[in-house]
């Protein structure tokens, strides 16, 4: 009987070393929720922030409307002379929504078609923590990684030595002093709240 108990005792230990050693499981915080938008019909961005914030709740940021001139991606679906807007929700939101998010946004994007049937608003949900700027997409390639519903997620830019880092994907535009300067004031409100 003691040999029995002794072997359990020894098993329990190392099943409680081996528990140790794997780590444990923890819900990742919450993160700052934006969306960018791209148009070149400006008056779209105070229309669809009014839209967004009856879902999202008020923003605590929004950047200059930038132009965009990095490619010709959607010259044929919206034309030329496109800009850019991000918005920044103050309420945080759990990451592992995003995917959800990523859908409402291509719905609303539907309501917004021109004559041909493309789009004249792109919506691009994203977060970002102390850490990391997070896009998701409709498309898979070899960086994203599946989250749910359709949805891939990438790490865009990492934090480390006081900025924000490109990697070798960076859209040429997330690269630009002009954006990270907005993503950097955005992140000192997250901090503020995490």
């Amino acid at each position: 009987m003691e040999k029995e108990d002794t072997g359990t005792t020894l098993a329990v230990h190392r099943g409680v070393e081996a528990a140790l050693l794997m780590g444990a499981i923890k819900n990742p915080g919450p993160v700052k929720l934006f969306i960018g938008m791209l148009s070149r019909e400006i008056s779209l961005f105070d229309e669809l922030i009014q839209k967004l914030v009856n879902t999202y709740g008020t923003p605590d940021l929004e950047s200059p409307v930038l132009p965009w001139e990095y490619s010709d991606y959607y010259t044929d679906e919206m034309g030329g002379e496109l800009k850019r807007k991000f918005v920044f929700f103050g309420q945080l939101i759990d990451p592992g929504t995003i995917a959800e998010i990523k859908l409402k946004t291509n719905e609303l994007e539907q309501h917004y078609l021109n004559a041909r049937g493309g789009r004249r608003i792109n919506l691009d949900p994203g977060y970002l923590d102390s850490a990391k700027l997070v896009l998701v997409s409709t498309k898979d390639f070899s960086h994203r990684i599946y989250l749910d519903h359709g949805i891939y997620g990438e790490v865009t830019l990492i934090y480390s030595k006081n900025n924000y880092q490109p990697l070798l994907y960076t859209y040429r535009d997330y690269r630009s002093e002009e954006y990270l300067t907005v993503f950097r004031k955005a992140r000192a409100l997250y901090k503020e709240k995490h």
